[in-house]
């Protein structure tokens, strides 16, 4: 009897983000993959993104979400070229639907690709889409623990933001702890801590980006 074997999800997406990968190697367009938990500031750092480097970086945006155009339209005010992807109830994005994202963004007309992925703290980790870098938030609301409880993104993100550091004094986040944490199970990401409320942190975070976009070159 013949047996066919099935190539799994995951080496069929890998090859759909070597596709995505080339294409904007090929664009010079240097791509980022946003991901966190709902509700941690993923848009919302996304527009202090684009305030910041929007005269120095041509800008483009795809959104993930179950539903909704919430985000998008938020973008869109910025004045960059926004694209809307709901997964209608998956809880990541996939490199096929980045591919298809992807043709209805001006490319030529793009630097940076900003990429928010669906809000999840397990999925997204295991999904490549064909970006240079991946970058988890986690919010001060959510505790450090988190860290711990979902270490697989942690272990692969280039970039781990702590996002709303306004809400530190009421909140019970050991800042230590956690980067003794993140730093155990990954020395290359770099750190942020940040607020999008007040700014803080976020000329490091856009001169980090700045750096990344001229290393992909």
């Amino acid at each position: 009897m013949e047996i066919k074997v099935l190539k799994d999800i995951l080496s069929t997406n890998d090859e759909m983000a070597e596709r995505n990968r080339a294409l904007l190697d090929s664009k010079k367009i240097t791509a980022f993959n946003i991901m966190s938990s709902p509700g941690s500031g993923k848009t919302s750092l996304i527009l202090e993104t684009i305030r910041a480097l929007k005269k120095q970086a041509r800008i483009g945006v795809i959104e993930g979400d179950i539903a909704s155009t919430i985000d998008a339209q938020k973008v869109s005010r910025e004045g960059v070229p926004v694209v809307q992807i709901n997964t209608g109830g998956e809880c990541h994005l996939e490199a096929g639907q980045i591919g298809r994202a992807l043709e209805s963004l001006p490319l030529d007309e793009i630097d940076l690709l900003l990429i928010e992925n669906v809000g999840n703290l397990v999925c997204p980790g295991e999904f490549r889409l064909g970006e240079h870098k991946k970058v988890l938030i986690l919010s001060v609301p959510e505790g450090e623990d988190k860290v711990h409880k979902y270490p697989l993104l942690f272990s692969v993100a280039d970039a781990i933001v702590i996002n709303k550091m306004d809400l530190l004094p009421y909140a019970r986040f050991d800042v230590p702890a956690f980067l003794k944490a993140a730093r155990g199970l990954n020395r290359k990401a770099r750190i942020f801590q940040v607020s999008c409320a007040t700014g803080e942190g976020i000329r490091e975070w856009t001169r980090w980006v700045r750096s990344a976009m001229s290393r992909s070159k």
